[in-house]
């Protein structure tokens, strides 16, 4: 008489719920505390300043303190709450002693080469995609410094910061700006571009967006906003705990299979699994909207619905959990499945959509890697959205960014790295490039394409960082 498949007795499910709650909790809380001592001690063999030579012992301890410091889950948990201030502060940052809290000092990615060379003045607002950059290299050594950025600043989205960052007071540093790193130190201004000019430091309309009437009345309405991002959070960790629960029922069955079907079910369930893990991050996407499509807004950060709309990006699906599809005609299934209106024949490299309902994009497009299309915006105390037209035949090249309110007419081309700024109108059949976009000549990527084959000159000094994103190049 054959043997009773074990998925079919009510200790198979308890079994897996026990240990899926043991695995998921438990490194989390092992995990918490090894970010927050591992890398202390090993920081203890590399001082500020010295000159290490690399792929040595120092090189090594170097890259582990950013690699296990670097934490994407915690920073996701704790982003876009007052309670990544406490995460960040745990794994060496220097936040100074009196915070002001908004509730969104930090969004939910920021890296950094070493976090104990990190610090941030009072009153500074952050958000996401935020690179501070601590080490200089050369082709035969490096060394780690401070980096520092400023007292009551405001730095938007996708911001590499040097050491030798010279910007202090009350900066807006703009969306993928380049920051200066020679001349005066730059105070009481905006800055903007590649390379960065000067721009006011905040407009009008922004400021009386996040403008309170009085402390009394900021504190209580923060208050109810740690409460709403603690729910969120709550709810962000039952719905990965699930998860973990569903994969450790599909290895258990998988592993009692085993001896009567062979090895091809633990084939079959690694294959189920990715399809099925990715579905349900799709699943949670859009459940945290009700399956309600997105609608443009401007409010401030104290308003239920930015809260609601926080909930949103602590549950959406990351680019991490579409990687896989890159490349393929998946990737554009995966993003009709999100809400986005998708055209067909559309070739998605590795391109990121953060509101995907608010995002259309036509017939025969070209999205390349790392590229973002980003329906919101925030300053300060001040959240803007909006909806995002791409038409048939764009191209989004590698690295370029497309703000809220933007519209891309027919065939229009967006060079690599740039910065098509909110609220633009790109005519049909244009080359646009630079950051902030701007309409280029028609030559103008046969120059750049020259430009790039000519054989480089000697540099003057071999001290170049070559650091992006907190990682090594």
């Amino acid at each position: 008489m054959p043997e009773t498949p074990a998925f079919f007795y009510w200790t198979f499910y308890a079994d897996a719920l026990v240990v899926s709650f043991v695995l998921f909790f438990g490194l989390m809380f092992v995990g918490l505390l090894y970010v927050a001592t591992v890398p202390r001690v090993f920081n203890l063999a590399i001082k500020p300043g010295k000159v290490y030579p690399l792929y040595g012992f120092h090189y090594w301890v170097h890259g582990a303190i950013g690699g296990m410091s670097n934490s994407k889950f915690f920073t996701h948990l704790f982003g876009d709450s007052s309670y990544i201030v406490h995460y960040l502060r745990s794994i060496g940052y220097d936040l100074s002693k009196n915070v002001v809290q908004t509730g969104s000092n930090f969004g939910s990615a920021v890296k950094h080469d070493n976090p104990f060379l990190v610090s941030i003045g009072r009153g500074t607002v952050i958000a996401d995609g935020l690179s501070l950059i601590n080490a200089d290299y050369s082709n035969t050594s490096f060394r780690v410094s401070r980096t520092t950025i400023g007292p009551n600043s405001f730095l938007g989205n996708q911001v590499v910061y040097p050491s030798q960052g010279r910007t202090g007071n009350n900066c807006l540093l703009a969306t993928k700006v380049m920051v200066p790193v020679e001349g005066e130190v730059r105070e009481d201004v905006g800055l903007l571009g590649s390379p960065s000019f000067e721009i006011p430091r905040s407009v009008q309309r922004d400021t009386e967006l996040g403008q309170q009437e009085n402390e009394e009345q900021q504190r209580r309405q923060l208050a109810a906003k740690n409460r709403h991002n603690l729910v969120t959070m709550g709810l962000f960790l039952l719905t990965q705990w699930i998860l973990a629960f569903l994969m450790v029922l599909l290895f258990f069955g998988a592993v009692s299979l085993y001896p009567t079907v062979g090895v091809s079910v633990l084939v079959v369930a690694g294959l189920f699994g990715l399809f099925f893990g990715t579905g349900y991050q799709v699943l949670v996407d859009r459940a945290s909207t009700l399956f309600q499509a997105l609608q443009p807004q401007q409010c401030s950060i104290y308003d239920p619905y930015f809260w609601y709309h926080e909930r949103y990006w602590k549950h959406a699906v990351l680019p991490s959990h579409l990687t896989v599809f890159d490349g393929t005609p998946l990737k554009s299934f995966a993003w009709r499945l999100l809400g986005v209106r998708m055209g067909k024949r559309v070739f998605d490299d590795g391109c990121y959509i953060t509101e995907k309902t608010l995002v259309a994009i036509g017939d025969d497009c070209t999205l390349n890697s790392g590229s973002v299309i980003q329906s919101h915006s925030q300053e300060d105390g001040g959240f803007k959205s909006d909806y995002i037209k791409i038409g048939a035949g764009c191209t989004l090249g590698v690295n370029s960014l497309v703000h809220y309110g933007v519209t891309m007419g027919d065939g229009a081309q967006l060079a690599s790295a740039a910065f098509l700024m909110k609220g633009e109108e790109v005519p049909p059949h244009t080359r646009w490039g630079d950051n902030p976009a701007n309409e280029v000549r028609n030559d103008y990527f046969a120059e750049a394409a020259m430009a790039a084959a000519t054989p480089p000159q000697p540099a003057a000094t071999n001290t170049a960082t070559t650091v992006t994103g907190g990682r090594v190049r």
